[in-house]
């Protein structure tokens, strides 16, 4: 081996592989793997009633407290009152199919009924869509965002109940995005803007905490630019890819 390539294999004066050698072998190994083969990291919104704030739960997170976003796959924990800064990349409505949770599943049956489902639900006396045999649907706004940050994370943010009016709210400001180029107005990018995400305490019957979502900035860098639109480019090919199969089992 030459010194060239050995030098191109380790660091001068150590042992350990190079920045150059990890970008020249990217992807390799992953080539298998799909959606299905890896954990959807969900930032969670973690509540009084949440499993990771209770101290003897099995699901307990050290220092997790009502109010903090929560990384499910990184682990981490970020301060809801200092906010944390986000990247809007895709977003999907969508109707989950749940058993009650009094049954307490966990997980929802369906992960997507389509709207269409809501034709075959009647409102309770919670004002939930329960369908006949006793499940429910609950309209979901799915946000994929990064997590901007020393290591920016990819995360789903799922938004329901009186929560949907923060996300149309957001769904509205990010389509109010516009560049302008000589006279000419375009539609920013979802991806371009990087927004600020707190949480807020709600107190009503009883104390909860919600979503806050302000515009900071255009996104300033252009690594996470490229992040961002790998990552809303791979979720738009799986949708299409869903769609596409669900479509191919109607013939």
């Amino acid at each position: 081996m030459s010194q060239e390539a050995r030098n191109e294999v380790t660091e001068k004066g150590s042992n350990l592989p190079t920045l150059s050698l990890f970008i020249k072998d990217a992807g390799q190994g992953l080539e298998n793997m799909d959606k299905d083969d890896l954990a959807l990291p969900f930032l969670k919104l973690l509540q009084s009633s949440s499993d990771e704030t209770k101290r003897k739960h099995s699901a307990y997170v050290e220092g997790a407290e009502p109010g903090m976003f929560y990384n499910t796959v990184s682990k981490k924990l970020y301060n809801g009152e200092k906010g944390i800064e986000v990247v809007p990349c895709y977003y999907r409505l969508a109707f989950p199919e749940w058993a009650p949770f009094e049954r307490k599943e966990g997980r929802p049956i369906s992960s997507d009924r389509g709207p269409e489902v809501l034709s075959q639900t009647k409102k309770d006396g919670n004002n939930k869509d329960v369908l006949p045999n006793g499940n429910i649907i609950i309209k979901t706004a799915n946000h994929f965002v990064i997590v901007n940050g020393d290591r920016p994370e990819k995360a789903l943010m799922a938004m329901k109940s009186t929560q949907l009016k923060v996300s149309r709210q957001w769904n509205s400001n990010i389509k109010n995005e516009f560049e302008i180029s000589e006279g000419k107005t375009y539609p920013a990018p979802a991806f371009s803007r990087i927004y600020s995400l707190k949480s807020v305490e709600i107190t009503g019957n009883f104390t909860w905490y919600g979503y806050s979502v302000k515009l900071l900035r255009k996104v300033d860098n252009t690594a996470l630019y490229q992040l961002a639109k790998e990552f809303y480019t791979s979720l738009k090919a799986s949708d299409a890819k869903s769609l596409a199969a669900k479509e191919d089992t109607n013939f």
